[in-house]
């Protein structure tokens, strides 16, 4: 299991589980050859499903029109299922959890979490001083799911866009201070020019 990024040793850190992934792609390919519903009516079902359209694992959906923003989910694994949470839904430590993120065209990203603690931990690139090349077209899975620790109040996660390469420095440095603000579950990071963000929020119980 790999620490935490910025935590002290004697916290509980997150755990990396990248034996999670090839569940998750075998439950997706299970949907996608199931006969005889649509695809709204796939997706309603299971969030893991790709449409009915087939396609690899660790792609969820193709994109769906012109016009779709750039958007990060949070799907938790519950026995031997999955559910896709909507912003703001309850959470607790030891919930297993996965992104997916969808560019909307935009070629490069950066995927972060700022929790209640004032913690920031990088999830896409790992490691990394430069943002990550993005699928620009469907909805992707990140390689590894996430076990989330006891950090009290909440876990915010980010994803930042842009259509060029671009530093860590000034997004990290933004998160940090977001992460000890009073305004840390709602406002948005104070980003260089040019970058879009968007965010998902889980409520974790207080102290």
């Amino acid at each position: 299991a790999a620490p935490r990024a910025e935590a002290p040793p004697s916290r509980p850190s997150w755990r990396f589980l990248p034996a999670l992934v090839p569940v998750l792609a075998a439950a997706t390919l299970f949907v996608l050859v199931r006969p005889g519903a649509s695809s709204q009516e796939q997706e309603a079902r299971d969030p893991w499903s790709a449409n009915g359209t087939g396609g690899t694992p660790g792609i969820l959906e193709p994109t769906r029109s012109k016009g779709l923003q750039p958007r990060l989910d949070v799907h938790r694994q519950a026995a031997t299922r999955t559910e896709r949470l909507t912003d703001g839904a309850p959470a607790q430590a030891g919930d297993v959890v996965q992104l997916s993120y969808t560019a909307a065209g935009h070629a490069h990203g950066v995927i972060l979490s700022v929790d209640g603690r004032g913690t920031v931990t990088p999830h896409l690139p790992d490691p990394g001083d430069t943002s990550a090349p993005l699928e620009r077209s469907g909805t992707h899975l990140l390689p590894r799911a996430y076990e989330l620790d006891d950090a009290p109040g909440f876990e915010r996660f980010f994803l930042i866009t842009a259509d060029a390469p671009f530093e860590l420095d000034g997004v990290m440095a933004a998160a940090r201070v977001l992460a000890t603000s009073p305004e840390a579950r709602t406002a948005p990071l104070t980003l260089p020019p040019g970058l879009g963000q968007t965010s998902f929020l889980l409520e974790k119980p207080s102290p």
